[in-house]
C-alpha cells in the first residue's frame, strides 16, 4: 500500500521500512493487505452535445432529469452515435468511481458488488465499463445478468443547460447472496450510496442491508455518500434514522448537508450530522471542504495553524487530533477542520461529478492505512488507542483536497494516476505544514 498523501517525514509507514538496528534481529515478514468493499450501481455516462429538437424528439424535459426504459435508451444512443454527437463516455456510478479512485491512489486492492452483462460484447456499455475499472478493482464477485448494466446520458444543448436521461437496466438486480460475508468482514470499509435505499423494490437494498448486517457484525465501518439532495430532501427524518443506525463515516456536499440537517452553513451541518455519524467529510465547492469527528480529551493535539472564525469560533484549534470513533472516546471532543481549494482551484474546471468521489476515496485511503499499520505494527504506538484514521483531521483535509483537485482538472471522473511524486507547481510547505 502506498502512503496516504505526501509527506517528507514517513514516520513508521510503510511498515516495510524497518529500523536498520534490528533488521538483522527480524526476518523479513511479508506485509498483511487489507481491501475495502463497495457497492454500486454498475452504469456508463455518456456525454453528448445535442440540439433543442433532438431534447423534443426523444420526448426528454430540456434541465431535468428523467428515466427511460431501455428502448428509448437504445433509440437515443444509436442516433446520438448516427450523428457523431457522443463527446465522452466513460464508466460511472458513485461507488465505483470511488473504489477504482482508491485503488489508483492506494495501489491496493477494492472489491466491488453489483452486476454485470453475461454477454459482452467489444464496444458494448458493459465492455466500456470494464475497460474503464483499475485492474486492482476486484469484479470477480460481480452478478452476471442477461440485461444491459445502466447509462447515464448527459446531454448538453447550445446554451450549456444539462438535461438527464437515465436508463436503468439491470443495475438494481443485485441479489443478497451475492455478497460475500468473509470479504466483508475482513474490509478496511464498506462503501455504500444512499441511491441504494431507494431501488423501487428491486433486490439491491436487501443486498445493500445484507452487507451492512455483516459489516456492523465485524465492527468494519459503514461509509455511506449521499448522493444528492433531491433524495434527502424528501424524507431527511428517514436518513438521519437511517445513519445514526447504520453509518459510521458520512460524506455530502454543502446542499445534500442543507437538506439533511437543515443547516445551510456547512460547519453548522457538520456539527448536526455529528450526532448520527462518528466522521464527516462535506465538500462545500468553492469554499473548500471540511472534516468533523471525534477524538478524546486526551489524545487531542493543538493546530499550529491560524485559528479560523466561522459559525463556530476557532472551530479548528485540534484540528491535529485524529479521529476517533465516539464509542471508544471517554472524554468525547468534537474536532473540525477546513480548508481551502487547492491552489485556488483548477484555473478550468473540466468536471464536477467526480469531486466527492475522489476526497471521499481519500479518506478511504487513510482509513485503509490506519488498519494496514494496525495489521502490521500491532505494538507501535500509534494504536495506543483506537483511531478510526492513519492521520490528523488537517491531514485528511489536506489529501482529499487535493485528490479533488486532480479529478476537477480533467475530463473523467476517474483519475488515471495516482499524485505525482513530484510537482513542480506546488509548494513543499503544502504538506509539510
Amino acid at each position: 500500500m502506498k502512503f496516504p498523501g505526501q509527506r517528507k517525514s514517513k514516520h513508521y509507514f510503510p511498515v516495510e521500512s524497518r529500523d536498520p538496528l534490528t533488521n538483522e534481529l527480524n526476518p523479513v515478514i511479508r506485509p498483511k493487505h487489507t481491501h475495502v468493499t463497495g457497492i454500486d450501481q454498475t452504469l456508463v455516462d455518456i456525454e453528448a452535445r445535442v440540439d433543442d429538437d433532438f431534447i423534443s424528439r426523444h420526448k426528454l424535459i430540456k434541465g431535468n432529469s428523467m428515466l427511460i426504459n431501455d428502448e428509448a435508451a437504445h433509440a437515443l444512443y444509436q442516433e446520438l452515435q448516427q450523428q457523431d454527437l457522443v463527446s465522452a463516455e466513460f464508466a460511472g456510478g458513485t461507488i465505483g468511481n470511488t473504489l477504482h479512485n482508491y485503488s489508483t491512489l492506494a495501489d491496493d486492492r477494492s472489491v466491488m458488488f453489483g452486476v454485470m452483462s453475461a454477454n459482452l460484447q467489444i464496444g458494448s456499455y458493459a465492455y466500456r465499463y470494464l475497460c474503464n475499472t483499475s485492474s486492482r478493482v476486484d469484479l470477480n464477485h460481480l452478478q452476471p445478468v442477461d440485461g444491459s448494466i445502466g447509462r447515464c446520458f448527459t446531454l448538453i444543448t447550445e446554451c450549456g443547460e444539462r438535461t438527464f436521461a437515465i436508463s436503468k437496466g439491470s443495475m438494481d438486480k443485485l441479489r443478497a447472496e451475492f455478497i460475500d460475508e468473509e470479504l466483508v468482514k475482513t474490509s478496511s470499509s464498506l462503501v455504500l450510496t444512499a441511491y441504494l435505499m431507494r431501488a423501487g423494490g428491486d433486490p439491491i437494498t436487501e443486498a445493500a442491508m445484507t452487507a451492512i448486517g455483516y459489516a456492523k457484525a465485524a465492527d468494519v465501518p459503514v461509509v455511506l455518500t449521499l448522493g444528492t439532495r433531491f433524495l434527502i430532501e424528501q424524507d431527511p427524518q428517514f436518513w438521519r434514522d437511517f445513519i445514526s443506525e447504520h453509518v459510521t463515516v458520512l460524506a455530502m456536499n454543502e446542499e445534500e448537508a442543507e437538506a439533511l440537517t437543515g443547516e445551510a452553513d456547512p460547519l453548522l451541518a457538520c456539527q448536526a450530522a455529528l450526532e448520527w455519524a462518528d466522521l464527516i467529510l462535506c465538500t462545500a465547492g468553492p469554499s473548500g471542504l471540511y472534516t468533523a469527528g471525534w477524538s478524546d480529551e486526551d489524545f487531542k493535539r493543538e493546530t499550529s495553524h491560524p485559528l479560523l472564525p466561522g459559525a463556530i469560533s476557532e472551530f479548528n484549534q485540534h484540528e491535529f487530533s485524529r479521529p476517533m470513533r465516539r464509542q471508544y472516546c471517554d472524554k468525547p471532543l468534537k474536532v473540525y477542520s477546513h480548508i481551502a481549494p487547492f491552489m485556488g482551484g483548477p484555473e478550468k474546471i473540466s468536471n464536477t461529478n467526480g469531486a466527492g468521489d475522489g476526497a471521499l476515496a481519500a479518506l478511504l485511503h487513510d482509513m485503509s492505512a490506519n488498519d494496514y499499520h494496525k495489521l502490521n505494527l500491532p505494538q507501535s504506538s500509534k494504536h495506543r488507542y483506537s483511531g478510526l484514521c492513519y492521520s490528523s483531521f488537517a491531514q485528511i483535509c489536506k489529501y482529499a483536497n487535493r485528490v479533488s483537485y486532480e479529478v476537477l482538472a480533467q475530463h473523467s471522473p476517474r483519475l488515471s494516476r495516482g499524485l505525482p511524486d513530484r510537482e513542480d507547481s506546488l509548494e513543499e510547505a503544502y504538506w509539510e505544514r
